[in-house]
């Protein structure tokens, strides 16, 4: 079985850093690309940043510069740093991992920025 679990939320101040962390298991970690999302109270779901297994990189815009995603495959963690936080970063952030049509998420980690 599936399972994802985040951990590393929680509440800073504008400016500051967060350090997210994904750990899967139940999967074939190497193989499977993984993501992070996030949903604001009354947004849809957004993706935020996508890894790939093989080690590819990619943003949302409003994210570019300020987020780092990684992976360490021995340790089938997912990490989403995240630099120079800003209120609208607010939300529920959640792990995604994918291969073909093979789709799981975790539970969501809540990061609340606010001075």
């Amino acid at each position: 079985q599936v399972q994802l679990v985040e951990s590393g939320g929680g509440l800073v101040q504008p400016g500051g850093s967060l350090r997210l962390s994904c750990e899967a298991s139940g999967i074939i970690f190497v193989l499977y690309d993984m993501a992070w999302y996030r949903q604001a109270p009354g947004n849809e779901r957004e993706l935020v940043a996508v890894i790939t297994s093989g080690g590819n990189t990619n943003y949302q815009d409003s994210v570019k510069g300020r987020f780092t995603v990684s992976r360490d495959n021995a340790k089938k963690t997912v990490y989403l740093q995240m630099n120079n936080l800003k209120p609208e970063d607010t939300a529920v952030y959640y792990c995604n991992a994918y291969l073909g049509a093979t789709r799981a998420w975790g539970q969501g980690t809540q990061v609340t920025v606010s001075s």
